[in-house]
């Protein structure tokens, strides 16, 4: 029965792998979401928006930068789910690769085995029952007597061998098949953290895009303005705390850090596309990993990973490559290039650019060199 078992899994995880490229959401629908909506969740709270041509007080538009603000974090932390999701999904195709071949591998052995066997039992019958040599065991000739019994104890030797990995083969493929079984549920359950994750990402982009998109055009110029004069207050206040208001560098920047921040600083310009890894466009954990790849220094792929894997440093020592982590979620990351500014890939409708290291709340600062 477990042979039996073994092949059937075996052909089905075979077949199954031309599944591996289908698209996130044609593979399994995402289980609803009992929480309520973006647009639902913040309709209430949110400001009266004029149409567009009726102007909006400072403070209304105040109120909506700090919603689309919200809007657009909350999407960087669906990002970072959806990202660590898709991670998972092609280690778990990966390992379903490689099971499903050595499952059709250890049939293949299993079948050589079982052929050996056969001939070994189908030799001992045309022998009447005896193994090669046995005959000569019997003989009165003492030479013919000692070279049948080293026959005789080689060819029980072989039958041993034989039997002895014709089981272990067996029982090696029943913990492919179930680890294949495995890995695939995980592989099921990853899909469908990403098309959940998919799903909250666009609600939320969508609705931080039709909160701005109900502005004039002066407006929407104004509220960049905001957006910009928040930013720099929060950087001044963070300097203020600093010892030195230059923030310099208190540690020798390496070699790989050094080519960290070239190949950083070399998109700036390039827009921002969530779950994008370049090379014309990133998200921010897209391209902070993928600096630090070219770098030689592979890292984890999403910022939240990278905070909980990484070796973290005091903030008063870091140093450009350094990457200082944000938000108390690590939704965001930016990479320090010296002198209290970062790089950094800020969100949907932005591209990659410098700012301040303390424009945004700061959770604490990684070293992937160290």
């Amino acid at each position: 029965m477990n042979r039996r078992h073994c092949a059937a899994a075996a052909i089905t995880l075979v077949c199954a792998l031309g599944l591996l490229t289908v698209p996130v959401q044609a593979m399994a629908a995402p289980t609803p979401d009992s929480s309520p909506s973006p647009s639902a969740s913040t309709s209430a709270s949110a400001p009266a928006v004029p149409s567009p041509g009726a102007p909006s007080s400072e403070k209304d538009l105040e109120k909506i930068r700090e919603q689309i603000e919200t809007l657009y974090r909350q999407a960087g932390a669906a990002t970072d789910a959806y990202n660590l999701a898709e991670e998972q999904t092609k280690k778990q195709s990966g390992e379903i690769v490689k099971l499903a071949k050595a499952i059709v591998d250890g049939q293949a052995r299993i079948a050589e085995l079982k052929d050996r066997a056969g001939a070994q039992a189908r030799e001992q019958y045309r022998n009447g029952g005896l193994p090669p040599g046995a005959q000569l065991v019997l003989s009165d000739d003492p030479q013919l007597f000692l070279d049948g019994v080293n026959k005789v104890r080689t060819s029980q030797q072989a039958s041993k061998t034989v039997l002895a990995e014709l089981t272990r083969t067996q029982e090696d493929l029943e913990t492919y098949t179930q680890d294949a079984s495995s890995n695939w549920h995980k592989l099921e359950t990853n899909r469908v953290k990403q098309a959940k994750a998919k799903k909250k990402i666009n609600a939320q982009i969508a609705a931080a895009e039709k909160l701005e998109s109900r502005l004039a055009k002066e407006e929407r110029a104004r509220l960049r303005q905001l957006e910009q004069d928040a930013a720099n207050r929060a950087q001044s206040a963070w300097l203020a705390t600093r010892p030195t208001p230059n923030i310099a560098v208190s540690g020798s920047t390496t070699a790989a850090g050094k080519a960290a921040v070239a190949f950083a600083t070399a998109q700036i310009g390039k827009p921002y596309v969530w779950g994008a890894t370049g090379p014309g466009s990133y998200d921010c954990s897209g391209l902070t990993s993928k600096a630090w790849a070219a770098a030689g220094r592979p890292i984890p792929r999403t910022s939240q990973e990278q905070w909980r894997l990484l070796p973290r440093i005091d903030i008063q020592d870091m140093r450009p490559g350094d990457l200082i982590i944000y938000h108390a979620d690590a939704s965001h990351v930016g990479m320090y290039v010296g002198d209290g500014a970062i790089v950094h890939s800020p969100r949907p409708g932005r591209h990659v650019t410098l700012a301040g290291a303390g424009s945004m709340k700061i959770l604490g600062v990684v070293r992937p060199d160290r």
